[in-house]
């Protein structure tokens, strides 16, 4: 097992002073859903433009491909779904969104003047379990050079919590980790048996590593329940056995909620496997919501 991950986040005991700006800190992770999918073109007026949000986005890359979890800090703006890219120096915005703008915009409105950093890291495609998906997310994998979709998380939180002025004001600003939001799992429930039945050991063990890496035990977890579109034949034939794990995940954590307004939202014909431009902007809205009655008893 890899154990190097509570050592990269030693930088959260950096250099701040008692002056320095705090922006409660958000992780968004999971597959091609937490990528997002929706399409700039049909964002609402009020979420097309930029957010006073800071966000990291993590460069995504499958197992075992350089440049995973590079990034930087910027304000936060649409452009952030499926196709971002990032080399570290500069970012490269795709015609996609995800939940990261409603999500921002409403939790804003909702903690008041509260400062607010999203750190972005995800895959389409991956999976909990090692051999699932695309690529995946096991502190055990060793293939190849050994790097996974968890290392690359883990570079991602590394690289943003590196950063004491991430709004380039000239003064310092200290991250507070404040959740992690999680939309993942259709992978596993698409693989096989054994891999959905796994789900929620593998879950349980990365939200606890990725806490760890965030030095915070307790952190409130939101999980986006996942749906079937049934839009196309043998899609996700084990969803239902992953979608109790995610419940029971929430029931077994007194610091997790289970977000299951997913099972409102729209597919297309074209695209069974994501949800429409509006969907997303709803799950935003609805993991924020989430999040704020989570943190009143968490």
């Amino acid at each position: 097992m890899k154990t190097y991950f509570i050592v990269i986040l030693l930088l959260l005991t950096g250099a701040f002073n008692a002056n320095a700006t705090g922006y409660y800190t958000f992780f968004l992770g999971g597959q091609s859903n937490m990528d997002g999918y929706g399409y700039n073109k049909n964002l609402p007026a009020e979420l097309s433009t930029t957010q006073d949000v800071m966000i990291f986005h993590g460069n995504g890359v499958f197992d075992n491909k350089q440049g995973g979890g590079e990034g930087l800090w910027s304000m936060l703006k649409p452009g952030h779904g499926t196709g971002f890219k990032s080399d570290g120096k500069s970012n490269q915005y795709s015609d996609r969104f995800g939940a990261e703008l409603s999500f921002a915009a409403n939790l804003s409105e909702k903690i008041g003047n509260k400062k607010i950093a999203i750190i972005k890291y995800s895959v389409g495609g991956t999976g909990l379990a090692l051999k699932s998906g695309y690529g995946n997310w096991s502190p055990d994998f060793v293939e190849g050079e050994g790097k996974n979709q968890y290392d690359y998380a883990l570079k991602t939180i590394e690289n943003a919590f590196s950063h004491h002025d991430i709004d380039g004001d000239g003064k310092p600003d200290k991250l507070i980790p404040a959740g992690i939001i999680w939309m993942q799992g259709e992978a596993d429930a698409h693989t096989s048996v054994h891999t959905a039945n796994a789900y929620l050991d593998n879950l349980k063990r990365l939200m606890a590593l990725l806490r760890a890496s965030l030095r915070k035990d307790d952190i409130p977890i939101i999980i986006g329940k996942i749906t079937n579109s049934k839009l196309e034949k043998n899609i996700m034939p084990y969803y239902e056995r992953v979608q109790t794990a995610q419940r029971l995940f929430s029931e077994q954590d007194i610091c997790a909620a289970y977000m299951t307004e997913t099972s409102n939202y729209g597919y297309t014909k074209a695209d069974a496997w994501h949800y429409t431009s509006d969907s997303y902007i709803s799950m935003g809205k609805d993991f924020a919501e989430s999040y704020i009655q989570l943190s009143k008893k968490c």
